[in-house]
């Protein structure tokens, strides 16, 4: 745990909140809780944020506005998901990955400061400009600044303090797009190979979840993937590795995948587990 943040990998959900069950009229990317999900080690989560039923609710958009039959509960609800693990769990980092529609003044701050999140804040001044080195994990920690937050939402960075996703991280294209092997940056995103930010985001997902369809993504097609965004981004290993369902596959899956981006970053391994040693790491 002593190297800086953006030298470890993190098995990430694309939209976390979209559990069967939760809402029966909306299509749905993962099978289980956000706590649960976390508990079998998702340490990334993608939320989408509206305004709605005058609060703020996690939801899909029609139109670019949370209907009824398109929201799922109110994001309090899930925050407090969160804290109820980061408290069981105090030496765990967790990442929120906002896709941000609210436009209540200061609405955001609110909701994590009554959720309980606000004590693990990871402060916007802490984070390295020009891609440099985020601190060790081991002091983000010892800090208990241990929450990360990026909002898509550019105005949230100086109104709020919330850090804009785009001055930090480099994403690739989302959907069924990104599955075509070129690792193209999404349009709001710098290209992969822009070294001016340190965190490299690949979703490897399909536009329309299905659950049978994701077994095969997150099998052999999401180790090539990662492999070629790995020569997009400059002999950058993602940091983020963002899927739908998440315990679907025909093999080791997206934990076999995490385990071999560590293993790499960390010592040149093809998995975390070869990595022996203290202060000098190398494979066994």
């Amino acid at each position: 745990n002593s190297l800086p943040f953006n030298k470890y990998a993190f098995l990430t959900t694309h939209n976390s909140f979209a559990i069967r069950g939760e809402n029966g009229d909306d299509p749905f990317d993962q099978i289980i809780w956000v706590l649960i999900l976390m508990q079998h080690g998702v340490r990334a989560l993608m939320l989408d944020l509206y305004d709605f039923k005058g609060g703020i609710w996690l939801c899909h958009s029609f139109r670019g506005k949370c209907r009824d039959y398109t929201a799922f509960e109110p994001a309090m609800e899930t925050l407090k998901e969160i804290e109820a693990f980061m408290s069981s769990n105090p030496s765990e980092i967790v990442t929120l990955i906002l896709e941000d529609n609210v436009k209540t003044p200061n609405g955001l701050s609110r909701i994590f400061e009554s959720s309980g999140l606000k004590k693990y804040w990871f402060p916007l001044s802490k984070m390295p400009q020009g891609g440099k080195d985020w601190p060790s994990v081991k002091d983000m920690v010892a800090s208990n600044q241990k929450l990360i937050v990026f909002t898509s939402d550019r105005s949230k960075q100086q109104a709020e303090g919330i850090a804009y996703q785009w001055n930090f991280m480099v994403e690739t294209q989302y959907g069924s797009g990104g599955l075509t092997g070129n690792c193209r940056n999404r349009r709001e995103s710098a290209p992969l190979g822009d070294k001016t930010r340190s965190l490299v985001l690949v979703n490897y997902f399909g536009t329309v979840p299905v659950a049978d369809v994701s077994c095969r993504y997150n099998s052999r097609g999401l180790m090539e993937m990662l492999g070629k965004c790995y020569l997009s981004a400059g002999n950058r290993w993602a940091n983020f590795v963002a899927v739908d369902y998440y315990k679907r596959s025909n093999g080791g899956g997206v934990f076999e995948a995490v385990d071999k981006l560590n293993g790499e970053m960390l010592c040149g391994c093809h998995d975390v587990r070869a990595c022996v040693g203290g202060s000098l790491v190398k494979c066994k």
